[in-house]
């Protein structure tokens, strides 16, 4: 089976980030597991962790020439989010702005 591409991504905390699918399907991702691995271990840092660029086509998401996470290890090890999990997160955001904000635009 085909993975879907990345659409949109976002970081929700410091291990842990929700990825929209061209399905639109979104998925929580933790990190966590791969912080054992030398090579990502510069995503344990916060700051870090959150400079990400969607590659173009969306193959991955990508912090620099040696990291990157690929959308089939998204999409296969990402937990499907529930409409609750959703709109949670929008409401931490719309909280936080004291604003309106479109779910669609958010996420």
């Amino acid at each position: 089976m085909k993975p879907e591409r990345i659409v949109s991504a976002k970081a929700i905390d410091d291990r842990t980030l929700m990825v929209k699918f061209t399905n639109l399907e979104i998925k929580k991702y933790n990190i966590s597991k791969l912080l054992d691995n030398p090579m990502f271990a510069m995503l344990s840092n916060p700051g870090f962790f959150r400079n990400f660029k969607i590659e173009p086509g969306g193959y991955a998401l990508v912090w620099n020439e040696d990291i990157d996470i690929s959308e089939y290890e998204l999409w296969q090890n990402g937990v499907s989010c529930t409409d609750e999990e959703i709109e949670q997160y929008i409401e931490s955001i719309h909280n936080s702005f004291g604003g309106k904000h479109d779910r669609a635009r958010i996420i």
